[in-house]
């Protein structure tokens, strides 16, 4: 899959069985990157700057299914970017590709060292390695920063580890991790999430046929589908829609829409001062604030009534909150 965002030529390769074209000898910035939280960011902008430096191209080597889900089963982890979310945020920070390998049962068992030799460098070429100071690899975890460290000397490859991102080097209340990020959204703290992260957490996908409801009521909504894994909770939010390289506020609903029918989870987003037809559109709703839980109306006047107030609070929020708040 190749995009062009930028004048820089992006590559995502899959399981590639030798370094894929414009990535021979690259500086590789290797983890799980899910959410690509400050955290992660820090470690791939050391992969750039390293990279930049010696005139060699910069990917990100990550992992498919998440290594949770391989373990414990699939929908286990709440992923925060499936992948191509995470491609896409990746591209934007103008990396030069993507390598994603099957985390599989051969992976999973393969020691440290045999990752090193056959994988990093025999099959990908990696002209250096940067790594975060949590990430292991190998069977039972036994590849270990310091182990990285030591078979990069061992094999004459440059080797770096960047510590953790403290809380106390942005607004929020603890250190920059997944984990945390996902508790965030499970409890509906957006303002603590995008701390977390850096950025909005965001939803991108399709624009699905709906029932028209929302056109009804004077609302209408484009409709979209979160990952299955999805535990962000169910409520009303304010938000910024990108579709077709345009950006429009918003207000959205997130959840099971108890007055009308109590179905699977649902994104519905109605964009402010935007006419048009949605139906099909790839659109990528990036969560600004919290306004409320999901309620249960007792008539459609009074859920009408409603969202206007919600549409009322967020076009309030979204004055207040600046408008490049992309990663």
């Amino acid at each position: 899959m190749t995009k062009t965002l930028t004048p820089r030529h992006f590559t995502l390769a899959i399981d590639p069985v030798s370094p894929p074209e414009g990535l021979e000898g690259a500086i590789l910035a290797v983890g799980n990157f899910d959410g690509l939280h400050r955290g992660h960011a820090a470690v791939i902008t050391r992969a750039m700057t390293l990279a930049r430096a010696r005139g060699l191209p910069c990917a990100v080597l990550t992992f498919e299914p998440h290594p949770s889900d391989y373990f414990a089963g699939m929908g286990t982890i709440f992923r925060l970017t499936p992948l191509e979310a995470k491609a896409a945020l990746i591209e934007r920070l103008g990396v030069d590709g993507m390598i994603v390998l099957t985390f599989d049962a051969a992976l999973a068992t393969l020691p440290a060292e045999t990752f090193v030799r056959d994988i990093l460098l025999r099959r990908l070429g990696a002209g250096g390695v940067i790594a975060g100071y949590d990430f292991h690899f190998g069977r039972a975890r036994g590849g270990t920063p310091a182990f990285l460290r030591d078979a990069g000397a061992a094999h004459g490859f440059v080797v770096e580890i960047v510590e953790r991102i403290d809380a106390a080097e942005s607004s929020a209340t603890q250190t920059a991790s997944s984990t945390a990020t996902r508790a965030a959204l499970e409890a509906g703290d957006i303002a603590q999430a995008t701390a977390l992260l850096g950025h909005p957490y965001s939803i991108t996908g399709p624009v699905l046929p709906g029932q028209r409801l929302g056109r009804t009521l004077g609302f209408p909504t484009a409709n979209m589908r979160a990952d299955p894994s999805c535990r962000l909770r169910y409520g009303i939010y304010a938000v910024r829609a990108e579709v077709d390289g345009v950006t429009y506020d918003g207000v959205a609903s997130y959840g099971r829409r108890p007055t009308v029918d109590n179905g699977a989870p649902l994104l519905e987003t109605y964009l402010f001062d935007f006419s048009g037809d949605l139906y099909g559109k790839v659109m990528t709703v990036s969560f600004i604030a919290w306004i409320r839980p999901e309620e249960k109306f007792d008539s459609l006047e009074a859920l009408t009534a409603q969202i206007a107030r919600d549409a009322a609070e967020a076009r309030a929020l979204l004055l207040t909150s600046p408008s490049d708040t992309q990663i």
